[in-house]
């Protein structure tokens, strides 16, 4: 026996008939089918997961240059320095080893012990030292890495050790998916991917420029320039210091008043 379904008072939904399954033809639709239509007010999720933070950040730590003092939005950010070049599967017991986790972020002097740890866990055969010994800051400002960088453990240490050092932003080919959310969580570095393999290009030591807005790298040492892929909505999060400090920014959740 046939049944009949109207839901005309309903725009999104068309009427169709339902026949028993013994006489159903490959031409009648047997289920509920929606228009095929565009919404006006297409959704763009994050890029990277809002996971919560335990610590919170007024701002990511390394200095970016605003081109527009009255726009301090990612797409007027860029960064200019030296970069260290790392390669690929660098782990997060490489970036900060466990046996550092003990340092508390939220205590101001913690943190910059902290970043005089950056990455002091990668092997001899990186011979130039991320971090000098005695400092607590890197000369470094921004690392350019390869694949599945900030693969391991998931521990939020390792973009604070970065930012705690002075790094602006990471520029890898791929990020362990932790690491990425971490990065943006806190508002430490931004965590920038390339369109190749620009470790095999830079050397550490080679000054270079991040546009951020325009989503290129500018290497000055080699004279070449590199696609970056857009760091979307993540930017404004990092940008106002983290995932806490971006919803106070939003109404999200209420201002910590003084």
């Amino acid at each position: 026996m046939a049944a009949s379904l109207s839901c005309s008072s309903n725009p999104t939904f068309t009427r169709v008939t339902v026949s028993p399954r013994s006489s159903l033809s490959p031409t009648v639709p047997h289920f509920l089918k929606f228009l095929a239509t565009t919404p006006s007010h297409p959704f763009r999720p994050l890029t990277a997961g809002s996971r919560s933070s335990s610590f919170s950040f007024a701002a990511p730590r390394a200095s970016a240059a605003a081109a527009d003092d009255d726009k301090s939005s990612s797409t007027s950010t860029s960064f200019h320095g030296i970069c260290y070049v790392v390669g690929d599967n660098i782990d997060t017991d490489q970036i900060i080893p466990a046996e550092y986790l003990t340092l508390v972020p939220s205590k101001p002097e913690e943190y910059e012990k902290l970043g005089s740890y950056a990455l002091i866990g990668l092997p001899d055969s990186y011979t130039t030292r991320f971090v000098e010994p005695n400092e607590t800051k890197t000369k470094y400002s921004i690392v350019i890495g390869g694949y599945n960088f900030g693969c391991g453990s998931s521990r939020e240490h390792a973009p604070v050790a970065l930012g705690a050092a002075g790094v602006a932003a990471v520029v890898a080919e791929s990020y362990a998916r932790i690491f990425f959310r971490n990065s943006v969580a806190t508002g430490e570095v931004y965590p920038l991917e390339s369109e190749g393999r620009i470790c095999e290009e830079c050397k550490t030591g080679d000054t270079v420029t991040i546009e951020l807005g325009e989503s290129r790298l500018i290497n000055h040492t080699t004279g070449k320039e590199y696609r970056l892929k857009p760091i979307g909505d993540a930017g404004p999060v990092i940008e106002a210091g983290g995932i806490f400090d971006y919803a106070r920014k939003t109404g999200m959740i209420p201002t910590i008043s003084a």
